[in-house]
């Protein structure tokens, strides 16, 4: 059965022996692109189109048409590509400009024994002239199809420039022009002699001219005909004789193509490993495939959520056209077409719910398997794994600041990660916003909540990397925080005891933004040599608490100095506020939280997805109750600490 894919759906792949159909009804550009682990195309040499038909693995038409065959062998293609990308491109001179005044183009995949596998109708295209149609990927060592009708406004150069290629405006030019219908030449008349009328000789075709070879002279029209040409006698060859002209029968095979073999039986998902992507460490391989989940799980909602609509626009349409015909509300044809516009409706909503817990039920595997095998720095608080934590070596390349999940299956947690260094500073929000848990709670358990998630963050920050190499500073102006703050204190983690009142406040920021203007002339100027000596060179927190507390005009002025300059020279802020404190300074403190990763203390939907733009909801890293987990790995932190400064 022919899986009809929706924008954002996946399906598997049984075969490697692909065959893609295009039809587009007006003359479009086929080509093909290969990426690697990221979706990156290294070079020109990775891209097939008709200039360069033929890459290992992949045959693109060599013509522009409105209708294609294109021809993939994944088994072929380098072990370094994990992407073949099916674009189509509108031709220069063509007549049209954008895919919006065609019909929308419709690709189908079929296996190697000519089944169909799965097909897509492009809808929703307007001024595109350029789209990638399929996407055909390598998820833990399978195959599958991936729909995604991604269409460019800036057309084939700004398709490929998307994809990473350097100079993709000169390959999409000379693509173009490849395939740019060349003008017809017309040959002039000739001009008979007047002296010697000359009757119309009959059609004769030219011979070419052997190389070496005497030119042949011009046959006279009056001459005699010329003797028929001598047939020479066949010649007997071994194997299968060929019938001669005009008997026999005819064979319509493709010259070229290969018989194909008998399609395997199709075979049970393949079992999910941990680190089973791309990555010359094990800890970049989990990172990678725990971005993997994170995106399957938002494409295949998505394609969820675009069928579910799809069906129910269609069933008020339907329902629309039985109304408005009026010869069908007598004799019951009116109740027929509705029972039959609800079955059609209910089929699609089932057939996609379907699809939706194969991939869930896939994911949710893998995330049994992934989850025991993250290391601390993006493991939960209650692994196991923190129980035999020491402090690193080198730094990790993500950490965890929490779970996301969607509605459609609430158990199903993938890891928030966070790639180190921070490229931005974080909040925790001890508001209420429009979370439903938030208002549950009163404003003084919020606003512990939003500290504890502070420490934790902060905790595994340092854990996170090597002795000597993060500091943490804490502004805590009224001493509200004393309880919260009692693990990063007692356990001597801390540059310095929390700074409190305003001028302490006021010192601490006057001390980072030095730092960070010291650390920024070095690098405009090359000479990071020339530091003062003693300047401490490591990462730098700064944990703001109950803000605005304790802060003047100056105090704002340089909180917001930091938030801009800071993370370029490695001083990050960890806010704890909440933004209604902050009302009286109006619209001049908006930059400041636009600048932040906003985070919250009780589950909360306020994070998207970088590829669809789904609101996820935020889980916070929770602690064991009851448990010495985090002073344990505080503890180590500390002795390592004072170790090498030893």
């Amino acid at each position: 059965m022919t899986a009809e894919l929706v924008r954002g759906q996946n399906h598997p792949l049984p075969d490697t022996r692909l065959e893609i159909r295009v039809s587009a009804g007006h003359p479009v550009v086929a080509g093909a692109t290969l990426g690697d682990e990221n979706g990156r195309v290294p070079g020109v040499e990775w891209v097939a189109h008709p200039g360069t038909p033929s890459l290992p693995g992949v045959d693109v038409p060599r013509r522009c048409a409105a209708d294609h065959r294109l021809s993939v062998d994944l088994a072929a293609v380098s072990d370094d590509v994990h992407r073949v990308s099916v674009l189509l491109a509108l031709p220069t001179g063509a007549g049209a400009v954008r895919f919006g005044s065609l019909a929308a183009p419709f690709v189908a995949v079929a296996g190697g024994d000519g089944a169909d596998v799965a097909s897509y109708t492009i809808t929703g295209l307007d001024t595109e002239s350029a789209v990638v149609a399929l996407e055909l990927y390598r998820r833990q060592g399978a195959w599958k199809v991936r729909a995604m009708g991604q269409g460019y406004e800036g057309g084939l150069a700004d398709l490929l420039g998307d994809q990473g290629l350097d100079r993709a405006a000169d390959l999409a030019a000379s693509i173009l022009a490849a395939v740019s219908p060349e003008p017809a030449v017309v040959a002039e008349p000739a001009v008979a002699e007047p002296s010697r009328p000359v009757a119309d000789p009959p059609l004769r075709v030219p011979e070419p001219e052997r190389v070496g070879s005497a030119p042949t002279a011009a046959p006279d029209p009056h001459s005699a005909p010329p003797p028929p040409p001598v047939t020479p006698p066949a010649v007997p060859t071994t194997g299968t004789p060929t019938p001669a002209m005009g008997t026999g029968p005819i064979s319509y095979a493709h010259p070229r193509r290969r018989p194909s073999e008998a399609p395997e039986p199709r075979q049970a998902p393949p079992v999910p490993i941990a680190g089973d992507a791309s990555g010359w460490s094990m800890d970049e391989r989990l990172y990678n495939q725990v971005w993997g989940m994170f995106e399957d799980l938002a494409r295949s909602a998505a394609a969820y959520r675009s069928a579910c609509d799809f069906a129910e626009s269609r069933l008020d349409r339907e329902l629309d056209q039985s109304l408005s015909d009026y010869r069908s509300r007598v004799g019951g044809a009116n109740d027929a077409a509705r029972a039959t516009a609800r079955a059609r409706h209910d089929e699609l909503v089932q057939r996609a719910q379907e699809v939706l817990d194969r991939d869930l039920a896939q994911l949710a595997a893998e995330s049994e398997v992934v989850e025991p095998a993250l290391p601390p720095a993006y493991a939960r608080w209650d692994s196991p794994v923190w129980h035999a934590y020491r402090v690193p070596a080198e730094e990790p390349m993500a950490v965890r600041l929490g779970d996301l999940h969607l509605p459609e299956r609430t158990d199903l947690r993938i890891p928030m990660l966070v790639r180190l260094p921070l490229e931005r500073g974080l909040w925790v929000d001890s508001g209420r916003g429009n979370s439903e848990a938030a208002g549950l709670l009163d404003e003084v358990e919020l606003r512990r909540l939003a500290l504890d998630s502070a420490v934790a963050h902060a905790a595994r920050l340092l854990a996170a990397h090597p002795a000597g190499e993060f500091t943490v500073h804490v502004l805590d102006a009224a001493g509200a925080g004393t309880a919260a703050l009692a693990p990063l204190v007692e356990t001597g983690v801390l540059a310095a005891p929390p700074a409190r009142g305003a001028s302490g406040v006021s010192a601490v920021l006057e001390q980072l933004t030095e730092r960070v203007d010291l650390l920024q002339m070095a690098s405009r100027a090359g000479a990071a040599d020339a530091l003062p000596p003693g300047l401490d060179t490591a990462r730098q927190l700064l944990i703001v608490h109950d803000f605005p507390h304790g802060f003047d005009d100056r105090a704002v002025t340089r909180l917001r100095y930091l938030a801009d300059e800071g993370p370029s020279v490695g001083v990050h802020l960890l806010m704890v506020a909440d933004r209604a404190d902050a009302a009286a300074y109006g619209p001049l403190l908006d930059p400041l939280w636009r600048s932040l990763l906003r985070l919250t203390p009780v589950a909360d939907d306020h994070l998207a997805d970088p590829w669809v733009g789904h609101a996820w909801s935020y889980e916070p890293p929770v602690l064991p109750p009851g448990g010495s987990v985090l002073r344990q790995v505080l503890a180590q932190v500390a002795a390592a600490r004072h170790g090498k400064r030893l």
